[in-house]
C-alpha cells in the first residue's frame, strides 16, 4: 500500500510557491503599509481583469462579500428589507446567512439532480412579486446554468448575485464566474482553488456605483477619513493576503488544469454501481474545487476508504434548513436536498494529488 492520501495538504500546495510567497511577504513587510495599500489595489485590478469584470473590491471574507452586495443594493434602493432572495437549498450556510443578515427572506429552491446547482425550472416556480434577487451558487466549482438564469432575470427584472466562492476560473461561453451576474462574491479561504494564507474575499462587478458603495460600506461607511456617509462595517482585504493572492493568481489556470486531469481519471476509472459520479461537461465550466460522489451507504464507504489510507470529507452533512440556527426554515420540505446531504462524499483532489494517487483512489473504490 502506498502512503496515505490526505484530502487536503495546504503545506504542500503553498510550498510550491515558497520563494514567491516569501518575496511577497518581504515586500509588504518592508513597505510599512499593511491596510488598503498598493498590493490590494494591484490585486483588485488583476483579479477584475482575470474575471473580465470592470471592478473588484477586496473584503475580509466570502460571507462579507455576499452580505455587502445585498447591503449596498438596499442602500442604493435597488431592493428593500423583506424582499425575497432565491437561493439553492443545498448550499453552505454562508449563502443564506448573507440574506438573513440583511433582513431579506431566503427562498430555498431544490437543485438539478445532475449538477447539484440551482434548477432553472424550479427557479421559475419560486418567483413571486417579492422576488428581487437570484443567488446562484457555483457549487463544488461548476458554473450554474448562468445563460438561462440571466435570461430569466432579465425577463423578470431581478438582480443576480453569483456566489462564486468555490469557482475561481470557472467559465462557460468564454465568460468567467464573477462576470455573469450583476455582481459576484468570492472567498479566498486557504482551502479554495485561489486561497490566501488567511481569510479574504472580494466582490466583482461592472457596476461602478455598486463597487463604490460596497467599498465605502466595508470601510466603516467612510469614503473620506472621519466622514461617514453610511452605517458601515470593517471588512477589508489586508495587504499581506493581497500580495499572496497576486502570487497564486498567476498559477491558478495551471492548477485548474491539474484538478481537471485528476477529475478525468476518477470519472473514467471509477466503475462501481454503488457510487454515483458527478455529472459535468468537460469544457472548463467546472474547476473541481471538490470532486463529489454519492453513496447510499456513506458511512461504510468512507470507512472503507479510510481503512485503505484515503481521507475524504463531507460537504455538507446537514442541510441548511435542518440547522438549529435557521429554525425559521424548518418547515421546508426538500427531499432531494436532504438526500444529497445524506449521500455526498468529497474525494481527494488538488495539487497534492498526482495521477498515481488518483488511480489508487479509483482502484480502492472499485473494490469496496
Amino acid at each position: 500500500m502506498n502512503d496515505a492520501i490526505s484530502f487536503l495538504d495546504l503545506r504542500y500546495s503553498n510550498a510550491r510557491y515558497r520563494e514567491e510567497l516569501l518575496a511577497a511577504f518581504t515586500r509588504v513587510l518592508d513597505s510599512g503599509w499593511y491596510v488598503r495599500g498598493a498590493e490590494v489595489d494591484l490585486f483588485e485590478e488583476e483579479f477584475a481583469g482575470y474575471c473580465g469584470s470592470r471592478y473588484c473590491v477586496g473584503v475580509a471574507n466570502g460571507l462579507d462579500a455576499l452580505s455587502l452586495v445585498l447591503r449596498a443594493w438596499i442602500e442604493l434602493g435597488k431592493i428593500r428589507e423583506g424582499d425575497e432572495v432565491i437561493v439553492p437549498a443545498n448550499t453552505y450556510i454562508a449563502t443564506i446567512l448573507a440574506v438573513t443578515q440583511n433582513n431579506l427572506k431566503p427562498v430555498l429552491v431544490e437543485p438539478d439532480q445532475g449538477s447539484f446547482n440551482l434548477s432553472t425550472e424550479k427557479i421559475k416556480s419560486a418567483i413571486t412579486k417579492k422576488t428581487r434577487v437570484i443567488l446562484p451558487v457555483h457549487l463544488y466549482g461548476q458554473l450554474a446554468d448562468m445563460a438561462a438564469i440571466m435570461s430569466l432575470s432579465e425577463s423578470h427584472n431581478i438582480l443576480v448575485l453569483e456566489d462564486a466562492a468555490q469557482a475561481h476560473g470557472a467559465r462557460k461561453q468564454r465568460i468567467l464566474a464573477g462576470n455573469w451576474g450583476d455582481a459576484a462574491a468570492f472567498s479566498f479561504y486557504p482551502g479554495k482553488n485561489l486561497g490566501a494564507l488567511g481569510d479574504g474575499g472580494c466582490v466583482t462587478t461592472s457596476d461602478k456605483q455598486l463597487a463604490d458603495t460596497v467599498r465605502v460600506i466595508a470601510n466603516y461607511g467612510s469614503e473620506k477619513k472621519y466622514q461617514n456617509s453610511h452605517k458601515g462595517v470593517n471588512s477589508r482585504l489586508d495587504e499581506m493576503q493581497a500580495a499572496f493572492l497576486r502570487v497564486k493568481l498567476r498559477h491558478l489556470d495551471s492548477e485548474i488544469l491539474h484538478r481537471a486531469s485528476i477529475a478525468r481519471i476518477y470519472s473514467k476509472e471509477i466503475v462501481n454501481n454503488a457510487i454515483k459520479l458527478p455529472s459535468y461537461e468537460d469544457d472548463g465550466s467546472h474547476v473541481f474545487h471538490l470532486y463529489v460522489v454519492r453513496s447510499k451507504k456513506r458511512s461504510d464507504f468512507i470507512a472503507s476508504l479510510e481503512l485503505a489510507g484515503i481521507e475524504t470529507l463531507v460537504h455538507y452533512p446537514i442541510a441548511p434548513h435542518k440547522q438549529k440556527g435557521l429554525q425559521e426554515l424548518a418547515s421546508y420540505s426538500l427531499p432531494l436536498t436532504e438526500r444529497l446531504h445524506d449521500e455526498v462524499v468529497s474525494l481527494p483532489i488538488g495539487m497534492h494529488i498526482n495521477e498515481q494517487d488518483a488511480h489508487q483512489v479509483s482502484d480502492v473504490i472499485n473494490k469496496t
